[in-house]
Order: structure tokens, then sequence, then C-alpha cells
């Protein structure tokens, strides 16, 4: 490995894949990194249906893309000659590249022996630290400090949604409710969804990709005209834009709920067969949680399942629809 002199500008490689949540955590990381060292060079490698969560980002200097073959993206950073490397990921392709660039590292340590034994065994031996506040962590060896400062997301400046089909009755204020989830143990039933909207009296937008369209739609025929089914409509930098004008957000734990921490917004956040005590509840900014406590199958999984495994699904069917709506009534003082 090629040594440095004392005077070149350091260059740093962070990795972390996948998924949107877990990107947007990173941000942080990102931006007290770059204010310990200004000069530096930052690198960061993603998957590529991730990479524009990330290209905005003003505090990295290039968004490298993870390859079919990880020898092609070994070969292609192998030159970088990076001081040290962040891996965030910690799975054995992101340890098969540091093996191959045979730089200096540091990981994340990921805690999943202590997870396993929360979700098995249901005995929490997790510390009580934002996974946020353990990304930094892994660069404290460099001085890197948390700032304090919450998430970063960055909207190009070529995103408007303003021009879209947006009616024009959600133009004075809207409450942003995001009805999707990468698993469906994490997402309220429609009937849940369908009780929510109907009680609340105030615009809503559901928020969501194109697998959430049909959902959106059985959900705005309870009132087509204060309800806007957005699902599918925008892309994910848009879907952002209508979270960050929005009033107040209702969010699964999802990667949008992240985002909408990130522009500080107030959030409704329904828990499901995941408890914010595995560390991703919502990040500086203020919060309220909404799950079924003292349900003794709680959490069943550090992620989610298709469906549940013990086929009553309480957790989400017992969610308590006049708590969530009293709660939106307060915080709009309606």
């Amino acid at each position: 490995m090629k040594m440095k002199s004392a005077s070149e500008t350091k260059k740093f490689l962070i990795i972390r894949f996948s998924s949107i949540g877990d990107i947007v955590l990173t941000t942080p990381a990102i931006r007290c990194l770059r204010k310990k060292y200004p000069d530096a060079i930052i690198h960061f490698l993603t998957r590529k249906s991730f990479s524009g969560i990330l290209e905005s980002n003003p505090y990295i200097n290039h968004v490298l893309l993870l390859k079919d073959e990880l020898k092609e993206t070994i070969e292609e950073i192998r030159d970088n000659n990076y001081d040290y490397i962040f891996d965030l990921q910690h799975n054995l392709r992101s340890l098969k590249i540091k093996k191959a660039l045979e730089n200096p590292f540091y990981s994340f340590h990921k805690l999943n022996v202590e997870k396993w034994i929360y979700t098995s065994l249901k005995i929490n031996i997790l510390p009580d630290v934002h996974i946020v506040d353990r990304y930094i962590q892994t660069m404290k060896p460099l001085g890197v400090e948390n700032d304090g400062l919450g998430l970063d997301y960055f909207i190009p400046a070529e995103v408007d949604v303003n021009g879209k089909d947006i009616p024009f009755s959600h133009s004075q204020g809207y409450i942003a409710i995001v009805i999707g989830a990468a698993h469906n143990t994490k997402r309220l039933p429609v009937h849940k969804f369908i009780s929510l909207v109907s009680a609340i009296r105030f615009p809503i937008i559901l928020v969501g990709g194109k697998s959430d369209i049909t959902e959106g739609e059985l959900i705005t025929q309870t009132d087509p005209v204060k309800i806007y089914n957005a699902c599918g409509k925008f892309s994910l930098d848009e879907s952002a834009a209508i979270i960050q004008k929005s009033r107040l957000v209702i969010s699964h734990d999802t990667g949008m709920m992240h985002i909408a921490a990130a522009f500080k917004k107030y959030i409704l956040s329904i828990w499901g067969n995941t408890t914010p005590s595995l560390g991703m509840y919502p990040y500086k900014t203020e919060f309220e949680v909404f799950q079924v406590n003292k349900l003794w199958c709680r959490p069943c999984s550090k992620t989610g399942f298709k469906k549940c495994p013990l086929g009553h699904f309480k957790c989400m069917q017992k969610q308590d629809i006049d708590a969530l709506v009293a709660q939106v009534n307060k915080r709009l003082a309606i």
C-alpha cells in the first residue's frame, strides 16, 4: 500500500449499501466527518438504487456505485489509496472490500447478537443509544464528534412538486401520511387507515411508492376531496418535498419517517412488529410513538415479515386510532 506524506489531503471511504432509511441515518456521520476534516476527500459507496439520496449531499465528493460483480467494484476503487474506510454496513461483502483494499478501517458494530436475544427471547440488553450516535462512534478514533444537528436530506434545486397535480385544496396545508413499508408487518392494515383518514378533519396526502398505489386508492375512496393519493406518482426526492411542506407526518417505521426527521417535522410514528427500543426512532425531532404495549410477541424481528408469524397481527390490529386522531387534533389545534 502506498503511504501518503503528512501534507497530502486525507481521503475517506464510507460504506453503506442500503436502504433508504439506513443511508439517511448515516448523514450526521458524513457531516461531522466533513467538519472535522474540511479539506478531506470523502467517497461514499452504495447501491445504484440508493445513490440519489446522496448525490446532492454537499459533504460528499463522490458517490461510488456497488457493481454486480464485487471484483469490478474493488478494481475501480483500489487505487484511491484511502487513509481510512468507515464500514457502516459491516457484512460479508463489505468485509471482502476491506480485505482487498488493505486500507486502515473502522467497522460499525451491528449488535446482531443483542438484537437476536431481544427479538427471540424478549430480553433487551441493547444499549440505549440511537443508531446515529453509534455510526458516529465508529469515527470517534479520528476525533469525529456529534454536532447534534440531526439528519440531512438534500433535495435537488430542480425538484418542484408545486408544478405537479397536487390539488389547490391542499395548497394551504396538509398532513402527509406514509402508507408504505418494506415489510407488511410494519404496515397498518387498510381498514385501520380508512378509520384514521375518516376521522381526520384536515387535507391529507398519501405518500408511497408504486407498490402502494392500490392501497392508496382504497383509502382515498373514503373522501377523494380531502385525500390525495400521491403513491407512485412522484420520485423519492419529490415525495421528500411533499414531506417537507407538510404540517405533520404520520408514518410507519420506514425510510420516509427518517426523511421527515431530517426536515424536523413533527412525526406520529406507528410501530408494529419492530420497536423504538431497537434504536432507530425519529432522530433529533419532535415525535410521538404509537405502539401496542405489553404485547409479549413484540418485537418479533429487527426488520419485518411478509405476514405475522403468529397469524393474529395484534401489533397493528390493536393500534389506537382514536389516540392518533386526538394527537393530530391537538397538534393542529382543531
